[in-house]
């Protein structure tokens, strides 16, 4: 348990120390005027209380993400444990942190409109389409998850679709109405009970005791599955919310939309991204306790194959907490996953809106951009109930879409801060970006179900991946080496002119 008590002080000293550098590198100044303060419009531009901003930015990145993703990735072992800290330090808040400022900038823009000004008109086109397509796939998995958790655990009599229409109608509802008459207040209660689980689950650490294994024990692949599922890239696809998401920087311009000060930045994308990192290795703990005892491993196995993140939650719960508890910590689970359903299914209304440049007050035009997503995201949902493995493929690709979405992202902002005073900082997210276009990539060409890995030997799948990636690294520093040039020759200008006069 040594490890992952570390890993919890490391993600607390990295958000003391690297935030506030972070914070600094930025620019962030208290004194300029927020989107919310200038304009406020009383449905998506409404000031509200940081607190309360907080716990609705921590509940709509988390969903089930650091619970299911957690523990699916505990699969592959205590590598899991290092992903989680160091990937949620070093790259997902970071991610956050300026996609979410940079929103706040740019006048509450949403995250294609981010996209393109730092990477140009094509990108932000084929980033409009991409990006509505993950939060459809969100919604989708969103509504899935706790209709089969409602009708597995409080109503097996019932047909699942009654509770599938019950959370449609509500996500539309939630969807339409301004963000702080339901989200504003009903998401802190639900945030405050997904921190309740996790507390929940320390506590069993405590009173068990159960023995846990440690990073220095090894690093190696405890996945059942290991030969057709190797550490890289596949564990870092499926811990995405609880180290990096894309996701997660398409849910910061709704919170950028009601901040007023930019000092709330900080604590709000950077700490809420550090707090889910917590939840995050709190439930790996967890699993990776259940995958390493002999006698438990059994509970997580069904004819063989072992059991996905939601069942694990039961399995956990019910081991450990008297059935009271363990209902509290399903309900948690499933007002996680519905609380992110919604407000990915808003995001995708507002960037709809936005690139089509359709006034959202009108509450029919609200629901005009809205039928169509929702449209989408029931065909897919149908498809995902219907077909015995449609979840799994929705899973999949929504799992490696999200983590594209934070690969350009993360290019995004580093040519954002490489345009600062202070540019020359640009790596600390050019790292970040070029390990997670490798991930991204290698997926593509190494996967074995999901991607080309049963057509090409994985070294060649590799080596496509790297030189993709390195040729996304050339581009960068080309675009970088032309905006210098412009900005030299338009410096030169001004001085010329100025000694002309």
């Amino acid at each position: 348990m040594v490890s992952f008590v570390l890993g919890v002080i490391l993600l607390v000293v990295g958000y003391w120390l690297y935030s506030k550098f972070i914070e600094r590198l930025i620019g962030v100044d208290s004194k300029r005027v927020t989107p919310a303060v200038a304009h406020p419009d009383g449905v998506d531009y409404v000031p509200m209380k940081p607190w309360r901003i907080f716990l609705i930015q921590f509940l709509n990145i988390a969903g089930v993400g650091p619970i299911c993703g957690a523990i699916m990735g505990a699969q592959f072992g205590t590598a899991s444990f290092l992903w989680i800290v160091f990937g949620c330090i070093f790259a997902g808040a970071v991610h956050d942190f300026v996609s979410g400022f940079v929103s706040i900038r740019m006048d509450g823009a949403s995250l294609p409109e981010i996209h393109g000004h730092y990477l140009g008109r094509g990108m932000k086109q084929f980033m409009r389409g991409f990006t509505v397509l993950l939060m459809i796939l969100v919604g989708a998995v969103f509504v899935n998850t706790p209709a089969v958790l409602l009708n597995q655990h409080f109503t097996p009599d019932w047909n699942i679709y009654i509770w599938v229409i019950i959370i449609f109608a509500y996500y539309l509802v939630a969807t339409l109405l301004p963000i702080d008459k339901l989200i504003g207040r009903l998401y802190p209660i639900f945030g405050l009970l997904l921190l309740g689980m996790a507390v929940a689950i320390v506590v069993a650490f405590v009173i068990y005791r159960p023995e846990m294994p440690e990073v220095w024990q090894g690093l190696s692949n405890q996945h059942p599955d290991a030969e057709h599922n190797p550490i890289f890239p596949m564990m870092f696809i499926s811990i995405a919310c609880g180290a990096i998401s894309g996701f997660h920087a398409t849910q910061s311009p709704l919170m950028a939309r009601c901040m007023v000060n930019e000092r709330q930045a900080r604590p709000i994308f950077y700490g809420a991204m550090i707090t889910e990192g917590i939840v995050a290795l709190i439930w790996a703990a967890a699993a990776t306790v259940f995958y390493h005892d002999p006698v438990l491993a059994q509970k997580t196995m069904v004819d063989g194959h072992p059991l996905g993140g939601n069942a694990m939650v039961g399995v956990i719960a019910g081991e450990w907490f008297a059935p009271v508890i363990a209902t509290i910590c399903i309900l948690g689970v499933i007002s996680a996953a519905v609380t992110s359903g919604d407000t990915a299914l808003r995001s995708a209304r507002l960037i709809v809106a936005d690139f089509m440049h359709i006034d959202q007050k009108p509450i029919g035009k609200r629901l005009l951009v809205a039928m169509p997503v929702f449209a989408m995201a029931a065909a897919l949902l149908v498809f995902s109930i219907a077909n015995p493995t449609g979840f799994d493929y929705i899973w999949r690709y929504f799992s490696w879409a999200n983590q594209v979405l934070a690969m350009v992202t993360l290019w995004a902002i580093t040519v954002f801060i490489s345009r600062l005073r202070r540019g020359g900082w640009y790596w600390i997210t050019l790292v970040p970006a070029i390990f997670m276009s490798m991930v991204t990539v290698s997926f593509v060409f190494v996967a074995y179900k999901e991607g080309l890995g049963a057509l090409l030997p994985r070294p060649v799948g590799y080596s496509i991946a790297a030189a993709i990636s390195v040729c996304f690294t050339l581009l960068f520093f080309r675009s970088l080496s032309r905006y210098r040039s412009q900005q030299n020759t338009d410096s030169g200008s001004s001085e010329k002119i100025i000694s002309q006069k």
